[in-house]
């Protein structure tokens, strides 16, 4: 055996170390080596990852209470959100649009203007909902959500803006526009709720946030800043409704849960005037993070970060039930649950233009993406995220155990 040279007469003990591990160097020894070192490292690396996963913070009772505006104008607060988790709360309107805003005082109403004139025309509240069958929660008829309603019969609307801890007058701003259309008979108590969060949790943050309360047979999130032309809204509804999938859900007795997501898409404009006209570093960024997405095995959609997204009440359940990521990239995490659950979705062009006043930095908050990114793919790969939902979808647990 050779041994290692040009030691020193003080290191001699080196060279009879090592003669004794080569005696003992069989293949069954080598192969034990490899093994113990493979599981030490896969063990090394599940324990970083379970310390670099986020969870977030758990809601305060005050996050649970909307703000409204009563038909006197006068501003009410302290009531209570209805919880999509809980299994025996029923969809009521139609359409939710739940809003992150984050210091918004200066470009929430003009988003809200376009809002609130299309969702009247869209979606009026002409009609009572009509009960079917029995009225229980479940064994309906007719392709009924939970048994209770007509599926394709629901009215109406609301809006749920969610206030992330804003340091400006973003709630205050919110409420004087309700009492205006309050006043018009444009918009009703209770139509427009607002849930301040006491503390910053990122735009995914607040966008789970409001999904987790929502009202809506669908729900979309929208930008505050209105940057998404709000009729596409209609494009999106339209084919959703054509991939739209019925599964049997996991609950005693089941209900037929509906599936889908439509995601709005900026692709179609990536040669425009208004992406060419950019900042190069602002393009270079963006072309650098959708070829990071591809490599990662994101392919199927081409833009995931448009904040124009449509979801069947059932799929907003499950992709917003243990969201872990509530910064930038909480979109991601959208579709990777779909991809999980093979929920449907379909990519739908939408009008974008730019709009002033982006609360992201583009160096700090690209590698960050980039960081988020890797630990998502990770934590859903090998099951650090997503077990509470699994474990329902195996009928070994309810959603309240949320």
């Amino acid at each position: 055996m050779t041994t290692i040279q040009f030691l020193p007469p003080s290191l001699d003990f080196v060279n009879k170390l090592v003669e004794v591990v080569w005696d003992h160097l069989t293949l069954p020894v080598v192969l034990a080596l490899v093994a113990g070192i493979l599981i030490v490292d896969i063990c090394g690396l599940y324990i970083l990852l379970l310390l670099v996963t986020h969870t977030p913070r758990p809601e305060t009772e005050s996050e649970k209470e909307y703000i409204t505006v009563t038909s006197d104008g006068t501003k009410k607060g302290g009531i209570k959100l209805p919880d999509m988790l809980d299994e025996n709360v029923f969809p009521e309107v139609l359409m939710s649009v739940v809003v992150p805003a984050y210091n918004e005082a200066l470009r929430i109403e003009m988003m809200l203007d376009e809002a609130v004139e299309f969702l009247n025309s869209e979606f009026p509240r002409d009609g009572e909902k009509k009960k079917l069958g029995n009225g229980t929660a479940n064994g309906g008829v007719n392709g009924s959500a939970h048994g209770v309603e007509d599926w394709g019969r629901r009215k109406g609307w609301e809006i749920i803006i969610v206030d992330d801890g804003s340091k400006d007058a973003t709630t205050d701003v919110v409420v004087e526009w309700m009492r205006k259309r309050v006043k018009k008979g444009e918009v009703k108590e209770g139509d427009l709720r607002i849930v301040h969060l006491e503390r910053n949790r990122g735009k995914g943050g607040a966008v789970a946030h409001g999904m987790r309360h929502i009202r809506g047979q669908y729900a979309v999130f929208a930008d505050a800043d209105g940057a998404t032309k709000f009729s596409d809204l209609r494009t999106l509804l339209s084919r959703l409704q054509a991939i739209e999938s019925t599964r049997v859900s996991p609950t005693t007795p089941p209900y037929d849960e509906h599936h889908g997501i439509a995601v709005g898409s900026r692709a179609h404009m990536v040669n425009s005037s208004a992406v060419v006209a950019r900042s190069w570093y602002r393009n270079l960024l963006m072309y650098g993070f959708h070829t990071f997405l591809h490599v990662i095995g994101i392919q199927k959609i081409k833009d995931t970060q448009c904040g124009f997204k449509l979801f069947t009440r059932d799929t907003a359940r499950l992709v917003f039930w243990e969201s872990h990521c509530e910064g930038w990239i909480f979109d991601i995490e959208c579709l990777l649950v779909a991809e999980e659950e093979r929920v449907g979705v379909e990519e739908v062009s939408v009008t974008w233009h730019e709009v002033e006043g982006t609360k992201m930095n583009l160096v700090w908050d690209s590698v960050r993406m980039a960081w988020d990114l890797v630990v998502l793919r990770a934590a859903y790969g090998i099951g650090v995220y997503g077990g509470i939902r699994r474990a329902w979808r195996k009928g070994n647990g309810k959603a309240r155990q949320m």
